[in-house]
């Protein structure tokens, strides 16, 4: 029971905001930017189900990185460092591969980093890790 209430709460409850997160910013608030750049690519932006159900994967992956990070440092280490891992680096590859955006960090810098913390507070608040 204490595994369910400390582990894997916190990461569920945390994968279910990145998720929440992801959908709104990039359906409702990003997709114009999203679609306008992939037609200028001559691609179609994803966003079928099994790309969603692919997002989803990768929330519960960051969920997972951030609860074990939160193990080794405090609030705003494992803020900044899961940021840097989850977002930082993702966005590095998909510019290199020419098809990020540039006009969609504006917002996404801040709210990316919102979801991070978020995440974190989460994780930190429901599993009670004492930071090494």
């Amino acid at each position: 029971m204490i595994v369910l209430k400390k582990t894997i709460l916190p990461i569920l409850l945390a994968t279910i905001w990145i998720s929440i997160s992801e959908f709104v910013r990039n359906e409702f608030l990003l997709k114009s930017y999203w679609t306008e750049h992939c037609n200028s690519l001559g691609l179609i932006f994803p966003s079928e189900p099994l790309n969603g159900s692919v997002w989803g994967l990768w929330s519960l992956l960051f969920a997972i990185a951030i609860y074990i990070i939160s193990g080794k440092f405090s609030l705003w280490p494992t803020t900044f460092l899961s940021w840097f891992v989850g977002f930082v680096l993702m966005w590095v590859v998909t510019w290199n591969m020419g098809v990020l955006p540039l006009g969609i960090l504006y917002f996404a810098i801040p709210l990316s980093f919102l979801e991070a913390f978020l995440a974190t507070l989460i994780i930190k608040k429901l599993s009670n890790i004492k930071t090494q």
